[in-house]
């Protein structure tokens, strides 16, 4: 399949004049999409309303969803993709009109009310006086979530070797003990890098890249049987329960969306 790259220029918060406070942007990309590195001089929430796409800055990887958004920070240089057939829409907060959520980037819980009000924004009829309400309103909802689809890479020369190997392959059977031997190392060394470098220990570390990858072979239109098989879950069941942890919907869910 055809990959589209698109490039976009690295922008300085507020060096454009955003008179907006917000502004949507929507869009179903028809091809996998890239976007090379940049920034924006404005804040954006991105969401997907079907399907998904990634955002990554330095070494950490952000997956979104239909139920997991993400807050981009104005001036924060990173990247992105997007799988064919995903519906993506973009919020772009003012940045001298509104104030940001988190100075880092951050994942963004879309409930129910948030997309109504959202949605509600898109309405080219809406007078000056309810668009100003329901700013106010999305602006109060607004919030990081205290769950997110990241991954962040280690890079350091002992942990290398198995980011590679799992990325590529997030099916890989080998446990904490068969890769500390190959490497020739103890559990107790791998279990300390992972929690230097990634804040989080190497089995939950598998299971966010696991998850990560399903979302990719969901949306591509796989079954559910058989992205568990794929991604090394001995049942359905049990991959269902991992991903309902991490991303807030059932597989089956998120494949109908």
């Amino acid at each position: 399949m055809t990959t589209e790259t698109r490039s976009l220029p690295a922008v300085a918060p507020g060096a454009w004049e955003t008179p907006f406070v917000i502004m949507g942007y929507d869009e179903v990309v028809t091809h996998d999409t890239v976007w090379d590195e940049h920034s924006h001089p404005f804040h954006e929430r991105l969401r997907n309303e079907r399907g998904t796409s990634s955002a990554v800055v330095g070494s950490r990887v952000w997956t979104i969803t239909p139920a997991l958004g993400l807050w981009m920070p104005a001036g924060t240089l990173h990247s992105g993709s997007a799988v064919a057939g995903t519906w993506f829409r973009a919020s772009f907060f003012g940045f001298r009109t509104t104030s940001s959520i988190s100075d880092a980037p951050v994942a963004v819980e879309i409930t129910p009310l948030l997309r109504l009000l959202l949605d509600r924004l898109s309405d080219p009829e809406l007078s000056a006086g309810s668009r100003a309400a329901i700013e106010v309103l999305v602006l109060d909802v607004l919030a990081p979530s205290p769950r997110e689809l990241l991954v962040q890479v280690p890079t350091s020369a002992l942990l290398r070797p198995i980011a590679e190997a799992v990325r590529k392959d997030p099916g890989d059977p080998r446990s904490l003990t068969d890769w500390a031997s190959a490497l020739g190392v103890s559990p107790r060394t791998i279990t300390r890098a992972f929690t230097t470098e990634t804040g989080t220990s190497f089995a939950r570390w598998v299971a966010a890249v696991r998850s990560q990858h399903a979302v990719a072979l969901l949306t591509r239109g796989w079954d559910v049987e058989a992205v568990a098989e794929q991604i090394g879950y001995r049942s359905a069941s049990a991959f269902g329960a991992a991903f309902r942890r991490t991303t807030g919907l059932t597989p089956g869910t998120f494949r109908a969306r």
